[in-house]
């Protein structure tokens, strides 16, 4: 697989899960701490939340690439929403897995209309292409 990036970035983590991370050019700056669930104090954010926030903005912009160069899927409402759900836990074959899902709320778009839009958007976003085959994604239209 061969990508010609148009856009890079870079960020840098210290600590692990209880530090903190920015990217370079320090227009993003995050305290992390690990979750109440995973035995931290849950002062802060975790990596699963930014990765949730980062998959669910990614899919709207899929969702709006897909539309755009397909006129015969439904154009996405100015209130679409994508609420990722990112979840962590130990895998039976070892280490720790992720499970994502994405319920898509695409209001005034008729149900068939929106499934067609929602597998589309999910071929085209680089979060999708990155996961597959790795991460079951469950999609739901809501």
């Amino acid at each position: 697989m061969s990508v010609n990036p148009i856009y890079t970035t870079s960020a840098i983590a210290t600590g692990g899960r209880d530090g903190h991370a920015r990217t370079l050019d320090d227009t993003f700056k995050v305290t992390l701490a690990l979750p109440k669930e995973m035995g931290g104090n849950g002062a802060g954010n975790n990596p699963e939340q930014l990765f949730a926030a980062g998959y669910a903005a990614c899919f709207i912009g899929a969702l709006k690439a897909a539309a755009a160069g397909d006129k015969t899927l439904a154009r996405v409402p100015s209130d679409v929403s994508v609420t990722s759900t990112v979840g962590i836990g130990p895998r039976a074959e070892g280490g720790f897995g992720l499970t994502v899902g994405l319920a898509v709320s695409l209001p005034g778009v008729e149900a068939a209309a929106a499934e067609a839009l929602v597998a589309a958007a999910h071929q085209i976003c680089p979060y999708s292409n990155a996961t597959r085959g790795n991460i079951d994604v469950a999609l739901t239209v809501a």
